[in-house]
């Protein structure tokens, strides 16, 4: 059982390495979504979530990335997506920005999970 469970950081993990790598594949088009630095900011959380990710995988600093992660998730979900659900006329926009928002939030709760279990307490105790 306890093989089971410890798959779940690397499960956690896989979302962030596909959105790191669709940050730095597509950040022409997803800059008008940052509130503000626009394509370089889209880089940034984008070396920012595959950072995360490596350092769950290699187990070193990963209570700081963990810890790191969550709070720029968190950032994500009240400055993009819940400003999009909040202003958007158009029903679909709407839907998609709640479904973005409480993935946002539910990754948030992941990381912060992941910081707790993590081992490395070199920087963070």
């Amino acid at each position: 059982m306890a093989g089971i469970i410890g798959l779940g950081k690397y499960l956690f993990i896989i979302p962030m390495l596909v959105f790191g790598i669709l940050h730095l594949m597509n950040a022409r088009e997803m800059a008008g979504m940052a509130p503000f630095g626009g394509q370089l900011m889209v880089y940034v959380s984008g070396i920012g979530l595959l950072a995360a990710a490596l350092s769950v995988i290699i187990g070193k600093y990963d209570k700081l990335a963990c810890t790191l992660l969550a709070l720029m998730l968190l950032i994500f979900a009240l400055t993009i997506h819940l400003p999009n659900l909040l202003n958007a006329d158009d029903p679909a926009i709407q839907a998609a920005s709640m479904g973005n928002f409480l993935k946002d939030i539910g990754l948030t709760g992941g990381a912060l999970m992941a910081a707790k279990l993590a081992k490395d307490d070199a920087v963070i105790g």
